[in-house]
């Protein structure tokens, strides 16, 4: 390959040099022909004034002929002297001889008679136009004939053609100016056009390139190329090299683990099997991470949920793309033209692509139908659901706009899709519908109520019908299938096949399995270890006054199917009953605010804080509370710390489909010692069955729970959280991501044609 020339110009101004000198010379030659047109436009312009001023001569130049020559001239007198561009008049005899002239006309006498002599040979009018030394001129030479048409003489008239020669100088300098500005404002903007469209994004994707090679790229490929598959082929690229190197990385760190433990590296290897060449799309309405403005600056939040915290590990251990609602304040500032960036921040794995939705949209797709609606119908928390048909129509047109960015991200290309829980339920039916070559599955996060209370909202059927459109449909437990299954018995017409879990709607097969969803390991997670955890737990109860006595740790969304009120409750009727924990003892609450836009959550928050006021006044001392309710937003490593000092977690929910808070408090248990309080409505007390099991509404069982887990043996703590801890271990986020894409990816996608969703 020969060296580059240090002289060689620019792309962009080469390409802008050859399209200028094209596009200047059409131009150039486009002006000289209307210059050329004009001038002749002047010249008839000329002839047509001459030979009016001809006519109006004639009868007084006749007249005049008919007298002598001396008498002629008396006669026309200074009816042949010029003004302005008129030089003047000529009367001549058929015989060539002069008879009059104006002043003007007189110094042209030489060109006159030659003009006049051909118009008397030819015997017609000559137009002619001629330079001399001095001038430049238009001359006429018009016959004047008897009334019976014989040549009676000759009138000539003279005009100045200075000023047409000005004018058509002044044309050309005219056109010159702007030929001259519109080459170089097209040299400009073409240059500035290859620039900015190939220059520039190509030399982007060149430096991200060099920047993904060293191990500096933080931040997703460049958008604004000039070929649009250069962006999704760069981004698999990408994908592809940092999980290699992530892969590199991770397995010069690995230790030896058992067999039966799903690892990162474990997961990654699974995955590129099951995608067969395709890529990982995650849609959800909840991302990852969202951005914020504080003190007017952006800042990285993680959004509290059991969603997040299960999926995030996955894409950073597979990569591929995250589509989800860009709802924070800043979102639209930190991510790109399309709403994409790389993620998480410090080492990028996969790519996060935002959705936009106007308030409108959010408050009727998400706080209204979602939220008000399907929440409270498949929580059997005793809160009424509330269904509007314009919640329903901004629900059905967000879950089309969801699925449109899923394909736009897709592309042409083989892809699997992982639809999350119950905001996206008719998404799966959307992207059969355009692609059904895709392998579509969808996760409901919550549980699934029997068929008697589904059957409540309007639009059931359109829900079932969406939710079919997906080849897998997961849930946490046998129990949802069951439900589901049931459901969509009674309420559709569909094939039902209970012996392999499976429905059949017009061709198209959806199969219905449990995957109990997990955790990752805290280690995974950048949390802090060793002194740099016992520090900031001690910063931690200092700040918060917890250094008197053992602690508990309750941590949740503020929702009222979390059963926060219930907890209070048991919290103070523990120290009814065992008032000598009182300054021993201390139940920390960190509750996330959510859905704060819907009254009912607005309210609850009050409710509970002027509950925990009201506990707190009944038992607390000058330097000591029973209950801190610390209402915020708070950090993975602070939940670790916070997990990791108490020695009692709670999990009390009224009715929950997993609730990974359990297990989170779990895996945080490094030294094995700790009691976990478990509601029997969650999922998680299907397999944490060493965990002390409550009915939250037994006030009585609940606060007898707290008193058990502070007092129980040492010996039994340890061998109850050793089972728990293996059971999390063994069956973690990695397992429920592989076992899902397995029976995902297992069975031929059906590419039959799908119904519309109305």
């Amino acid at each position: 390959m020969l060296p580059k020339s240090p002289f060689q110009l620019p792309n962009s101004l080469r390409m802008g040099l050859l399209i200028t000198v094209l596009v200047g010379l059409l131009i150039a030659a486009l002006a000289w022909f209307q210059i050329e047109r004009e001038r002749r436009n002047d010249l008839e312009e000329m002839d047509r004034r001459a030979y009016i001023l001809a006519h109006q001569m004639a009868y007084p130049v006749q007249v005049a002929l008919r007298l002598p020559d001396s008498e002629a001239a008396t006669v026309l007198g200074s009816m042949l002297e010029g003004y302005r561009r008129l030089i003047g008049l000529a009367i001549y005899r058929t015989d060539g001889r002069l008879v009059a002239a104006g002043k003007g006309a007189a110094d042209f006498a030489d060109v006159l008679n030659q003009v006049v002599d051909r118009a008397l040979a030819e015997s017609k009018d000559i137009v002619e136009t001629r330079r001399t030394a001095d001038a430049h001129i238009h001359l006429l030479a018009s016959l004047i004939r008897t009334p019976d048409g014989q040549p009676q003489g000759v009138l000539a008239v003279l005009h100045d053609l200075v000023s047409l020669n000005e004018r058509a100088t002044h044309r050309q300098a005219l056109f010159g100016f702007w030929i001259g500005f519109i080459v170089l404002s097209l040299l400009i903007l073409t240059v500035a056009g290859a620039w900015l469209l190939y220059d520039r994004p190509l030399n982007r994707l060149a430096e991200w390139m060099r920047q993904l090679r060293t191990g500096e790229a933080i931040a997703a490929s460049p958008v604004e190329l000039p070929i649009a598959r250069l962006v999704t082929e760069s981004d698999r690229l990408a994908a592809s090299f940092r999980a290699a190197r992530s892969a590199h990385q991770a397995q010069a760190r690995a230790v030896v683990r058992a067999d039966n433990v799903w690892t990162r590296d474990r997961l990654r290897a699974h995955v590129v099997d099951c995608l067969r060449g395709g890529q990982l799309l995650v849609v959800s309405n909840r991302e990852p991470y969202m951005h914020e403005l504080r003190d007017g600056k952006p800042r990285l939040i993680m959004p509290a949920g059991g969603l997040v915290t299960a999926l995030d590990p996955v894409l950073q251990a597979c990569g591929g793309v995250w589509i989800a609602h860009g709802s924070g304040e800043a979102d639209r500032q930190m991510a790109d033209a399309r709403g994409r960036l790389a993620v998480p921040p410090d080492d990028p794995t996969y790519t996060l692509r935002r959705v936009w939705l106007s308030r409108e949209e959010e408050q009727g797709y998400y706080y209204g139908f979602a939220n008000e609606g399907l929440w409270p119908l498949c929580h059997l928390a005793h809160e009424r659901p509330v269904f509007r048909a314009s919640d329903w129509e901004h629900y059905v047109r967000a879950n089309r706009r969801f699925a449109d960015a899923a394909l736009e991200e897709a592309g042409s290309e083989p892809a699997v899709v992982l639809v999350q829980d119950y905001q996206m339920a008719l998404a799966p039916r959307f992207l059969k519908e355009s692609r059904p070559d895709l392998a579509v599955g969808i996760f409901w996060h919550i549980p699934w109520p029997n068929p008697e209370a589904f059957r409540i909202c309007p639009w059931a059927p359109d829900l079932l019908r969406g939710l079919l459109g997906a080849d897998l449909i997961g849930f946490h437990l046998q129990q949802h299938c069951n439900n589901f299954l049931d459901t969509v018995d009674r309420m559709i017409e569909a094939r039902l096949d209970w012996d392999h879990f499976a429905v059949e709607l017009q061709g198209h097969v959806s199969r219905v399995r449990p995957f109990p969803i997990s955790v990752e390991s805290w280690t995974e997670r950048h949390v802090l270890t060793g002194v740099e955890l016992e520090r900031q737990i001690a910063e931690l109860k200092a700040r918060y006054k917890l250094d008197k006595g053992r602690i508990a740790v309750g941590v949740d969304r503020i929702d009222y199917t979390k059963g926060l009120t219930e907890r209070f409750r048991a919290v103070a009727r523990f120290f009814e009953r065992c008032p000598q924990y009182r300054e021993q003892f201390t139940f920390v609450q960190l509750g996330a605010p959510s859905r704060t836009h819907i009254p009912r959550y607005r309210n609850y928050i009050n409710e509970l804080e002027a509950l925990a006021d009201d506990i707190n006044w009944r038992f607390q001392t000058e330097s000591w509370k029973p209950i801190r309710f610390l209402v915020g937003h708070h950090d993975g490593v602070t939940v670790h710390a916070f997990l990791h000092m108490a020695e009692i977690g709670v999990v009390s929910s009224l009715h929950d489909g997993m609730n990974l808070v359990a297990k989170e408090f779990v895996a945080a248990k490094e030294d094995q010692d700790g009691v976990l309080i478990l509601s029997e409505f969650a999922g998680a007390a299907r397999e944490l069955s060493d965990a002390l099991i409550i009915n939250p509404y037994d006030t009585e069982q609940f606060a007898e729970a707290i008193r058990r887990a502070l007092e129980m043996a040492p010996a039994e703590r340890e061998a109850r959280m050793n089972r728990m801890r293996r059971q999390v271990e063994e069956n973690n986020i990695y397992r429920w991501a592989a076992n899902f894409l397995a029976d995902l990816t297992a069975v031929p996608i059906s590419t039959s044609t799908t119904q519309e969703v109305a």
